[in-house]
């Protein structure tokens, strides 16, 4: 059952357009991680939904009914800002249990409510501290408490792990998808964090230029951008995109890599002539010290170890720059400065149009080695 929809939303400051008729849906049960650079207006959004502000149009509905008008209290709804929003005055039991007193209810009803709250997210022996007795990670935990105390049916999460540090910023990845499941509240996420994004979500919604640009799995945002903007936004280093056009010769279709062609199969024949950049993941690319059928020539410039992995520079025959990762243990043959040949699946090829940045998808699959 669908448990929010946003339907056409929009909201301006002054002259200042923030977000222009967006839609979006989620399930009961369902975590959507809002992704997307700082400005777009992710915690505007959440502000919306939770009743802090108005949109200017378009209709917000929990459970199937419309809350435009009715109270923040009412809405059924739980939230957990980025920078902690405790009160500085009350112990963190006291702030836990503020939206429970809110409601009604008896002392003790309220006081086992908080316990076990606090015992799951593991700060029952903090509960007599105010917030400057709190670590950064408490404080995180007391929050996210407060925002689930009360069994809210949507929950709302302004990128609750950005002030903490980074081995509870893991450890939280790796707990909030149980804590969420154990609640089953439909959670919208919001974080600039790819990898937490990815981590986090059951979907992500790309939040650019006031819409969501796509919507979809993480796995098929990482491999199925709808454009370069959103390619961009996910992995480390960054996608490659390397200037290129689709010819066709020889009854074959391939893109023009620096004078190396890659072949593209007949999926792209539509799109012959057109210029066109050529998105590579750099994990997707092998290095190799010997020539392979169709491998690319390139000059290995530079080799940099990066944790678990290993990152290489690379120049194409015309000077053009892209990078290609490799697991540690399967960068030994690849750390020898100078030519070298890089293979390529073409299938793990994206190809964008260089004039609109938008995807061309292949008519047809497509997958063999180089």
């Amino acid at each position: 059952m669908t448990a929010l929809e946003l339907n056409g939303i929009s909201k301006s400051f002054k002259n200042d357009e923030v977000l222009s008729g967006l839609s979006l849906s989620a399930d009961e049960g369902e975590t959507v991680v809002i992704f997307g650079p700082s400005g777009t207006g992710k915690t505007v959004l959440l502000r919306l939904i939770s009743g802090i502000y108005d949109p200017d149009d378009g209709d917000i509905r929990l459970s199937g009914s419309s809350v435009i008008g009715i109270a923040p209290e009412r809405r059924g709804v739980g939230m957990a800002f980025q920078n902690f929003a405790l009160y500085p005055h009350m112990e963190a039991a006291e702030n836990i249990a503020s939206p429970l007193q809110a409601r009604g209810g008896t002392s003790a009803q309220i006081a086992d409510k908080v316990r076990d709250i606090a015992s799951l997210l593991k700060i029952d022996h903090v509960l007599s501290h105010r917030p400057k007795e709190l670590s950064n990670g408490q404080k995180q935990r007391t929050a996210l408490a407060r925002a689930l105390v009360a069994g809210p049916k949507i929950l709302l999460l302004d990128d609750p792990l950005r002030n903490v540090d980074a081995k509870l910023r893991f450890e939280m990845r790796l707990e909030l998808p149980r804590l969420l499941r154990e609640f089953q509240s439909t959670t919208l996420y919001v974080t600039q964090d790819y990898k937490e994004a990815m981590a986090l979500g059951d979907r992500i919604a790309v939040l650019l230029d006031g819409g969501f640009a796509q919507v979809a799995t993480p796995e098929d945002i990482y491999r199925d951008p709808v454009n370069i903007e959103v390619a961009k936004l996910f992995g480390d280093p960054t996608i490659n995109l390397i200037p290129s056009r689709i010819v066709t010769a020889n009854g074959g279709t391939h893109a023009d890599l620096a004078g190396s062609p890659i072949d593209l199969g007949p999926g792209y024949a539509h799109a012959a002539g057109r210029e066109i950049y050529a998105g590579i993941r750099p994990e997707a690319i092998s290095i190799s010290q010997t020539a392979t059928k169709g491998a690319l020539p390139v000059e290995l410039i530079a080799v940099t170890p990066l944790n678990e992995r290993v990152v290489m520079l690379l120049h194409l025959a015309d000077g053009t720059e892209f990078f290609a990762s490799a697991p540690e243990e399967g960068a030994a043959g690849s750390r020898e400065h100078g030519p070298a040949f890089a293979g390529i699946y073409p299938a793990d090829l994206l190809i964008f149009a260089r004039d609109s940045g938008q995807r061309i998808q292949p008519q047809t699959s497509n997958r063999q080695t180089l």
